[in-house]
């Protein structure tokens, strides 16, 4: 199915939109006529964003500076889109964070903050939206997940088990909304140069894994927003993540665990 076409007052919602992924994808859309509205906790980034997307591409560009951890700021999210008289056709829940460690050396405050970025504030929009997009016919729905959704990664044990919880909640609302007019996609990009690993703590540990498993944002946000355009399930960039997101899917954990487990320790 194609996404809605764009309207006056029909916006893309996009969280986390501040750098990396969240802001090609919201160029990407941008660049297909959709309005958007961009999320994330640094509002000078927001602002320049949107200063760039209005100047080439000439749709409507809003930003809300919001922690979306803090379920009233979430409130005051929506309370914002009524006051601009805006209607959420797209959903792009992009915000997330990851954090690198065993678990008992990661504070427990990191680790719950995590959970409700990357899950709860996620879970929180799709259900404030989707029911209306539904009752309309038509939306859109594209949920960031990762590779790390696969399979437990020691080091990454919150993080992996955060995307994993994106992954499973997408792939169920993708059945369950069949015939609706709303597609629903999880995005699963492998190792992207963007600033996610500085924020984990991973930067040394990025420069361990082999050039062919990267790529850049824009052509993630392209893929992404292409799938979802299709209502494609699972959208996996690379053709070495797909692989890889099969053997953590079959590989037996008894496998797995311990040779995930030497490489942590040996990337130490």
């Amino acid at each position: 199915m194609p996404l809605p076409a764009p309207t006056e007052s029909g916006i893309a919602l996009v969280t986390g939109a501040s750098s990396g992924i969240g802001a090609a994808i919201a160029r990407e859309l941008a660049a297909r006529g959709h309005g958007v509205v961009l999320v994330a906790r640094r509002e000078d980034r927001l602002r320049e964003l949107a200063a760039e997307i209005d100047r080439e591409h000439d749709v409507r560009a809003e930003t809300v500076a919001a922690d979306l951890a803090d379920a009233a700021a979430r409130d005051l999210l929506v309370a914002r889109l009524d006051e601009l008289g805006l209607g959420v056709e797209i959903l792009v829940n992009n915000a997330g964070f990851g954090a690198y460690g065993a678990g008992i050396e990661i504070e427990r405050d990191r680790l719950v903050e995590m959970v409700r970025v990357n899950c709860e504030a996620l879970l929180d929009l799709q259900a404030r939206f989707a029911p209306a997009m539904a009752a309309r016919g038509h939306g859109a729905i594209l949920n960031v997940a990762s590779t790390a959704a696969f399979q437990p990664l020691p080091g990454s044990a919150c993080y992996a088990a955060t995307k994993a919880f994106v992954l499973s909640l997408t792939e169920a609302t993708h059945a369950e909304l069949r015939g609706s007019g709303v597609a629903v996609t999880a995005l699963c990009p492998g190792p992207v140069r963007t600033e996610f690993g500085r924020v984990a703590g991973v930067a040394r540990q990025e420069g361990q894994l082999p050039r062919p498993f990267w790529t850049s944002a824009e052509p993630v946000a392209k893929e992404a927003v292409e799938g979802l355009a299709n209502n494609k399930r699972v959208v996996i960039p690379g053709l070495l993540n797909r692989a890889g997101a099969v053997g953590g899917q079959h590989v037996p954990r008894a496998l797995v665990l311990p040779i995930a487990d030497r490489v942590r320790r040996a990337a130490l």
